[in-house]
């Protein structure tokens, strides 16, 4: 079963991904707003994808996914990277995202793009 991880910090969002992933075969584990409790977790078992909101409380996330993509065990984890802020795709891109997505997204858009992801990393490995 492939692994999700979504950091946001709205709880809302949270709860609808992880029941639209698990509803579509994927495990998915949420985390709100917390870069501690992500190394936590991705040291437990390194997910197959993470979807990660721009602009956290207290943390931004395009600072975590800077970090994920510049650390050996983490660099590979494919990292999407979701904003209400549509402007916010260029620089989450820059910090390295493999894909931006703005909030309110399309269902069948997100899901595409995890199935890619997911797959991609799986053929990589």
């Amino acid at each position: 079963m492939k692994k999700v991880i979504i950091i946001d910090d709205d709880e809302n969002i949270l709860e609808a991904l992880k029941i639209l992933l698990e509803h579509f075969g994927f495990k998915a584990e949420t985390l709100i707003r917390d870069g501690e409790r992500l190394a936590k977790a991705i040291n437990k078992q390194i997910p197959d994808l993470i979807i990660l909101d721009v602009l956290l409380s207290g943390e931004d996330g395009r600072v975590v996914c800077k970090t994920l993509k510049s650390t050996k065990k983490t660099k590979d984890i494919p990292v999407i990277m979701i904003s209400a802020h549509p402007n916010a795709k260029q620089k989450a891109l820059e910090m390295g995202a493999d894909e931006f997505i703005a909030k309110p997204f399309d269902v069948e858009h997100l899901l595409d793009k995890v199935e890619y992801y997911t797959e991609t990393k799986l053929i990589n490995n």
